[in-house]
C-alpha cells in the first residue's frame, strides 16, 4: 500500500503556513500615526505577529522607537525575540495569574492612548484563556474554576466565550471602551467557525450581541456548579457587554487576516494536485469529535468500496465531553474513533491536528499536534491489542497513540486557524 504519511504532512504544514504571521499580517498594518503606536496582542500568534509590527514600524517605516510600546501575551513556549514590545507567556486552557497580571496592564496601556495615538489590537486563538480580567467582586480563582469546568462540559467554544465575555472588564468590547480616545485597529486570525468577530478572543474590541441572560442560560444548560460571586455577577446589571452605537466603536476597525478556510484551501490544492478527487466538507465544522470521525468514517468506506481515489477535508473545530481520566484533544479522538473504525481496511490514511501544534494537553508545548492513522496504526492494534473503545471510553487517546507510534509532533506554530482533517482514500 502506498505510504501518505509525507503527503498527509506536507498538507497540514501547507495549511499552516498559509497562516503565519510572518507571511500575512505585514500587509494589512496601518500607516503610523501622528503620535505612538501601542500594540497589545493576545493569543497564540501574539508574540510572532508583534515581531512582524516591530520589522515594519521599526526597521521598514523608520518608526522612531520611543514611538512603539505595548504587550504581547502568549501561550507558554510560543514566544519570539521583540525590541520594543514586550512578550509574557501565560496559561492557556486555563488561565493562570500570568493571563491575569498581563491583561491588567494591557488595561493600562489602552487607558494612556491619546487621539493622537494608534492602539493595534492583535488577537489570535487562545486570546480569551491570556488576558483574563475578572469583573468586579470576582475572584482570579473563582474565575479560573468557571473556565476549567465549562472547558470540561463539551460546551461549544462560542458557547464558553458568551460566559467568559460577562465576566470580564477586557472581553465584549470593554478594552475598545478603555481605549477610546485612540483610533483602534485590529488584526485577527480568526480561529471560529465563520470567523465571527466577537468570537475571536472573546471580541475585546468590538460589540457584543450575547447577552447576560444568554450567559446565565449556558451556565444551567451545561449544569456548571458556580461560587455565589459568579453568579451574583451574572446578575449585575453593570456587567452587560457593549452593544452596537457604544462610543467606544466610533474609531474603530476590525480585520480579518488569516482564516481557516483560506488554510483549507491550500490543502485542497494540494491534494488535487496529488492526483485526488476531493471532497472538501468545509471549514467550520462543529459536533462531537467521535461523531464527526464516525460519519467521516463511513464516507471513507463509501469511496473506497466504490474505488474512489478521494481526499476528504474538513476544518473547524470539535469538541470532546470528557467523560474519563485519560489524556487528550478533539483532534486525537477523532483520530482514535476513525481508526476503531477503519481497522480492518485497506488504503486508507488520515491525519487530525491543531494548526496550532497543540491539541488538548496540558498546557505545554511539547503537547502532540494530534495524530495520524494507517495500515501502520492497524498494525500496532493488533500487536499489542490495543482497543480503541477501551481508551475512547476513557478519553485518552494520547495514551492510545502513544502506543501506536502515531502522535503528531510540531512543537508551537505561532499560528491558529483550528483543526485540518484529511482522510486519503486510495483506490485499489
Amino acid at each position: 500500500m502506498t505510504d501518505h504519511r509525507k503527503l498527509l504532512r506536507a498538507l497540514f504544514d501547507a495549511s499552516v503556513a498559509a497562516a503565519h504571521p510572518d507571511n500575512i499580517l505585514e500587509a494589512h498594518l496601518p500607516p503610523a500615526p501622528e503620535g505612538r503606536v501601542i500594540c497589545l496582542a493576545a493569543g497564540k500568534a501574539a508574540a510572532a505577529m508583534a515581531a512582524v509590527v516591530e520589522q515594519h514600524y521599526l526597521d521598514a517605516a523608520g518608526l522612531d522607537p520611543a514611538r512603539l510600546t505595548g504587550l504581547a501575551t502568549t501561550r507558554y513556549g510560543h514566544s519570539v525575540p521583540t525590541r520594543r514590545i514586550k512578550v509574557i507567556e501565560a496559561g492557556h486552557p486555563v488561565p493562570d495569574e500570568a493571563g491575569w497580571r498581563s491583561a491588567g496592564v494591557s488595561l493600562t496601556l489602552a487607558s494612556t492612548a491619546t487621539a493622537d495615538d494608534l492602539l493595534l489590537v492583535l488577537l489570535s486563538g487562545g486570546g480569551s484563556a491570556n488576558w483574563i480580567a475578572p469583573v468586579n467582586g470576582v475572584s482570579f480563582a473563582q474565575k479560573q474554576q468557571l473556565n476549567h469546568a465549562l472547558l470540561r462540559s463539551g460546551a461549544p467554544i462560542g458557547e464558553v466565550n458568551t460566559v467568559r465575555k460577562h465576566l470580564s472588564r477586557i472581553k465584549g468590547g470593554r478594552l475598545a471602551r478603555t481605549g477610546r480616545r485612540a483610533e483602534i485597529v485590529t488584526l485577527a486570525i480568526s480561529d471560529v467557525p465563520r470567523d465571527e468577530p466577537t468570537a475571536i478572543a472573546s471580541g475585546p474590541t468590538v460589540p457584543d450581541p450575547t447577552t447576560l441572560a444568554d450567559a446565565r442560560a449556558l451556565v444551567a444548560k451545561y449544569k456548571i456548579v458556580c461560587d455565589d460571586a459568579v453568579s451574583h455577577a451574572l446578575n449585575d446589571p453593570a456587567n452587560e457587554s457593549c452593544k452596537p452605537g457604544d462610543a467606544a466603536f466610533a474609531r474603530t476597525r476590525f480585520e480579518i487576516v488569516a482564516r481557516p478556510r483560506t488554510s483549507l484551501d491550500v490543502a485542497v490544492r494540494l491534494a488535487h494536485d496529488a492526483g485526488f478527487e476531493v471532497l472538501d466538507l468545509g471549514a467550520n465544522l462543529e459536533g462531537e469529535a467521535r461523531d464527526v470521525a464516525m460519519d467521516h468514517a463511513k464516507l471513507a468506506l463509501k469511496a473506497r468500496a466504490d474505488g474512489r481515489k478521494l481526499a476528504i477535508l474538513s476544518g473547524g473545530e470539535l469538541t470532546v465531553t470528557v467523560r474519563g481520566n485519560g489524556r487528550g484533544g478533539p483532534n486525537q479522538e477523532y483520530a482514535l474513533a476513525l481508526a476503531s473504525q477503519l481497522k480492518n481496511a485497506r488504503g486508507i490514511s488520515a491525519l487530525a491536528a491543531d494548526t496550532d501544534g497543540a491539541d488538548g494537553g496540558a498546557g505545554d508545548a511539547s503537547d502532540p499536534a494530534g495524530a495520524v492513522i494507517d495500515a501502520r496504526t492497524y498494525g500496532a492494534m493488533r500487536a499489542q491489542n490495543l482497543d480503541p473503545a477501551v481508551y475512547l471510553a476513557n478519553n485518552d487517546a494520547t495514551g492510545f497513540f502513544a502506543a501506536s507510534g502515531d502522535l503528531l509532533f510540531t512543537g508551537p506554530t505561532l499560528t491558529n486557524v483550528n483543526d485540518i482533517r484529511v482522510i486519503l482514500v486510495d483506490a485499489v
